[in-house]
């Protein structure tokens, strides 16, 4: 699904310097995967979770996404590409606090070509499927922070995307919130999601079948 090749990521520094926080990522991704990216504190995870994810343009290198070359693409084309195919799970739950739970989760759908009506339909089956039907008239300020993330799980799924991107998804959540956020990654994965999870936590890579090392933006 993924490859990158020689992808690297750095800040210009004075005097013609530059600091790479990524440093000759050579990466594959396949299918049904769920990898888990650990290291310690700026070992540079969440940089590769961005551009994985679409949303950072300032690297070098190269990116093919199911045989899409990334790295060709305009970022209009890119932002496509993303809206489309890429669901992101983040740890500040980055909802929407003046919109409710259902209009959240309705926003992924309303980047795709995809009826009123049949959106209504997949909002509803969404909330259903998670067990949130009556919080769906409710604001992000009035759920707690555990429903608050499973709020952000659903959005991430709600339009079907092949690749999930979760940037230390329980970092906010108690244990038992945590848990339940991974049991319900790691059904979403035996259905056939592809999941890449930044992660701190050796319990939640256990949930996963490949752990990625980075120490000092290498791949090790």
């Amino acid at each position: 699904m993924i490859e990158l090749k020689h992808v690297e990521r750095f800040y210009p520094l004075a005097k013609g310097q530059f600091f790479y926080v990524l440093r000759d990522v050579n990466l594959k991704i396949n299918e049904g995967d769920f990898v888990s990216i650990m290291g310690p504190s700026g070992a540079g995870k969440s940089s590769l979770l961005h551009v994985l994810g679409m949303h950072d343009h300032a690297w070098s290198g190269e990116y093919f996404f199911e045989h899409e070359a990334v790295h060709t693409l305009k970022p209009k084309d890119r932002a496509t590409l993303r809206n489309e195919q890429i669901g992101f799970v983040f740890q500040q739950y980055h909802l929407l606090d003046d919109l409710t739970v259902y209009e959240n989760l309705d926003i992924p759908l309303s980047y795709r070509h995809i009826s009123k009506s049949d959106r209504a339909a997949k909002v509803a089956d969404t909330l259903d499927r998670f067990h949130i039907v009556g919080k769906k008239d409710l604001y992000p300020r009035q759920l707690s922070g555990g429903q608050q993330q499973l709020v952000g799980v659903a959005r991430a799924i709600i339009s079907d995307p092949k690749l999930i991107l979760a940037d230390e998804p329980t970092g906010n959540l108690h244990s038992s919130q945590g848990e339940e956020i991974m049991e319900l990654f790691k059904k979403l994965n035996s259905e056939g999601t592809t999941i890449v999870q930044v992660t701190h936590s050796e319990k939640n890579a256990t949930y996963g079948n490949r752990i990625v090392q980075l120490r000092d933006g290498f791949v090790v």
